[in-house]
């Protein structure tokens, strides 16, 4: 799929400046300054980041509140309910509050609710509520949930069960009637840092209980692990608190994480050290599987368990979860491509919908996404259960979905989500008329431009550039991320050599030249581009740089990402 490229630019006055304060290259330079890193302060801030810059957490409008209401609840002997959302954020959120109130509280007063995915939805559920009266709860604390639950809330407060909202999501006017509520994207809370996931703002309702208990800060500080689990996980932003946040808890990750943590990883047999790209690829999939496949609350119950034989058996039951998962991925997307592929009309449109009654509902947002990678266009995947077509939709970057999908809102019988990502349910009888409307919408509203995947390229270096230092630097940027991407390089006129070939069929394996100094690389699924090689012209290539160990020889290697003919770009 050919790509648009976009070369950022940096303020050169900044640059010049901050290569005089750093005395490190141009190039390096020009990526720190993209990033708002244009002093030597702020260097050293964002490459040595420290926990004792995070945020006091009674800056955040409701803190006290909670933190006295919790206290109140421990002093009177009261029950809490710990409830949180299905995925990595929500469990994740639930383990670490559930295991800090045991160290605190009575353990038989305690107890911890995660909603089924297709018997209760998303987020506070009317039957958490009821399990909790039902019980004797007097207070829920909702993590990763809640700032949109009025209704449910409502209900609770009937009950005469009190509710703290512990959530990250961006609130509507109409506030929940809850005790307190923590979430720092309200107007009026003047928390410095406003990207925390939920079980960042969990964690820091926790780091208050500490600080108001006399506590040591390793009573807080232990359960980075699991942050930087849900940082990573729910694609939050990698900048300020997040990114101390993500620093440490990759540091807890790789030398002490949980019992549950080690499990998955010895049953990914990951033996390299572990970044954020493990977090996504490898733990996160293993954790939303529980509740994509089954119930999410063997998750939490791994996380929470210290035995470490138990506490495998639970990542065991995550693990085949995540081989079913990907096998419904792996076949449902087959199906879908197969689909497109098989209808002209289908190919020229602007937008996909698709519906299969047998289809998977645990897996059809992923598969929406599998799509997108081959036909570049807003995506709705769509299954059938209890009599209702139900799924859910993708976007493009840069396309407003939920505004797509509210316009098509007459053939629905519900819908929720965001700017790229949202959920719908309607009739089946009513899914050719959504298909029609929503390409209308889509064909009337996109740009052309967002149907063409963006390229971002971050500067331009030769081979002369890519030295140890340079790249030792370029480590040093991690933990990548949302707003901390991995730089991102173009070298130009670049020559293959005989020796460039494809790999595996759709791979290519490149030896390539540049001012004298030869390096090797590997581009995939670029082989249908092969034939540029063979023109023998200068080239424009886009990579980003990796370690490659050989016969015990360490090695720098390009991972191309694409290439064009020099003139191509002039």
């Amino acid at each position: 799929m050919e790509k648009r490229w976009k070369i950022l630019k940096a303020d050169e006055s900044k640059v010049l400046s901050l290569k005089s304060s750093l005395g490190i290259s141009l190039p390096l330079c020009n990526i720190l300054v993209q990033r708002e890193i244009d002093s030597f302060q702020k260097a050293k801030d964002y490459f040595r980041p420290q926990l004792c810059q995070l945020h006091d957490p009674f800056l955040m409008k409701d803190m006290e509140k909670a933190v006295q209401r919790i206290l109140l609840a421990i002093d009177n002997n009261e029950k809490i309910l710990v409830f949180g959302d299905y995925d990595v954020d929500g469990t994740t959120s639930v383990a670490i509050m559930y295991r800090f109130l045991k160290k605190i509280y009575n353990e038989e007063k305690i107890a911890f609710y995660i909603p089924h995915r297709y018997k209760e939805g998303y987020g506070v559920s009317k039957q958490g509520i009821d399990f909790a009266k039902e019980n004797n709860f007097d207070l829920i604390i909702s993590l990763d949930c809640g700032i949109k639950s009025v209704d449910l809330i409502q209900y609770a407060c009937a009950l005469g069960i009190d509710f703290i909202v512990c959530d990250h999501h961006l609130p509507d006017e109409q506030l929940p009637p809850a005790i307190a509520i923590l979430n720092p994207k309200q107007k009026d809370c003047n928390y410095p840092y406003k990207e925390l996931c939920g079980c960042g703002v969990g964690f820091k309702l926790i780091t208050a209980l500490c600080q108001r208990l006399g506590l040591h800060e390793n009573e807080y500080l232990c359960y980075l692990d699991l942050v930087v689990s849900a940082i990573g996980a729910d694609i939050v932003p990698i900048t300020g608190e997040n990114r101390i946040l993500a620093y440490y808890g990759l540091q807890h990750l790789n030398t002490s994480p949980c019992a549950g943590i080690k499990a998955l990883i010895e049953l990914s047999q990951l033996k390299s050290k572990i970044s954020i790209t493990n977090v996504v690829f490898i733990i996160a999939p293993r954790v939303n599987a529980a509740g994509r496949m089954d119930d999410a609350s063997k998750a939490v119950r791994m996380f929470i368990e210290d035995d470490e034989l138990k506490a495998k058996e639970f990542a065991e039951m995550l693990h085949s979860d995540n081989s079913d998962r990907k096998d419904a991925d792996s076949s449902i997307t087959e199906e879908a491509l197969a689909m497109i592929e098989n209808n002209p009309e289908m190919i020229s449109r602007k937008t996909t919908v698709l519906f299969q009654p047998h289809w998977h509902k645990g897996v059809v947002g992923i598969v929406a996404s599998r799509l997108i990678e081959t036909y570049f266009r807003p995506t709705v995947i769509l299954t059938l259960g209890e009599n209702i077509a139900g799924g859910s939709a993708r976007s493009v970057p840069g396309f407003n979905l939920y505004e797509a999908i509210h316009a098509c809102r007459e053939h629905l019988i519900g819908y929720g989500g965001h700017f790229a990502a949202a959920g719908m349910s309607m009739y089946p009888e009513n899914i050719e008329a959504f298909s029609q409307k929503f390409e209308e919408v889509v064909s009337a509203n996109i740009d052309p431009l967002l149907l063409i995947p963006e390229l971002i390229i971050n500067t331009e270096i030769t081979f002369k550039n890519i030295t140890s230092g340079f790249y030792n630097i370029v480590q040093q940027m991690e933990p990548y991320g949302p707003g901390n991407l991995r730089p991102v390089f173009i070298a130009r006129n670049v020559m293959s050599t005989p020796w460039t070939k494809i790999v595996k069929e759709k791979h290519i394996r490149f030896v390539v030249k540049n001012e004298n100094i030869t390096m090797t690389g590997i581009g995939f699924n670029l082989a249908d581009k092969f034939d540029l090689l063979q023109l023998n012209k200068p080239l424009d290539l886009v990579f980003t740089i990796d370690e490659n160990e050989w016969n015990n020889t360490v090695n720098f290697q390009l991972k191309v990402i694409d290439f064009r003919l020099s003139d191509s770009l002039n």
